[in-house]
């Protein structure tokens, strides 16, 4: 069985390289992809990530990070991934992960672009408790 389409190349091989933050998918069709725990984390199929309907998205900043903690099958069609910053919600779907494997490139530009029109940053706001922590550990 394909993803949710029949068409669309099923993985062949799925490695969590944790080291590098890196998803890497073999497909059928021979075609392997290298996504970021980042790039796969900012464009979650969650609804708390896309919204309801369109022009809802939700800008995600801070996740430069986040890594994948855990992956789970979900039928023949997909996988759910849960990141070290806990969100779970999104189901990556044979052909959503296929399709931002081709699209990629264009897909993080133009999260940069919207990161940059809001002023926004990659980097994960440093809370007091971080820094409280950090300062201890030294000691």
């Amino acid at each position: 069985m394909a993803g949710l389409s029949k068409n669309t190349p099923v993985p062949v091989e799925i490695k969590l390289h944790r080291k590098s933050r890196l998803l890497e998918i073999t497909f059928s069709d021979g075609k392997t992809f290298q996504y970021t725990s980042e790039f796969l984390r900012v464009y979650s199929p969650s609804a708390e990530v896309r919204g309801h309907g369109p022009g809802q998205e939700v800008l995600q900043t801070g996740k430069k990070e986040v890594n994948i903690n855990r992956i789970d099958p979900v039928g023949n069609y997909a996988i759910q991934l849960t990141f070290s910053d806990r969100h779970n919600t999104g189901l990556y779907s044979w052909d959503l992960l296929y399709e931002y494997g081709l699209h990629q490139d264009e897909m993080w530009q133009r999260y940069l672009r919207r990161m940059e029109e809001a002023g926004a940053s990659r980097e994960r706001l440093r809370y007091l408790s971080d820094w409280n922590r950090e300062s201890a550990a030294k000691s």
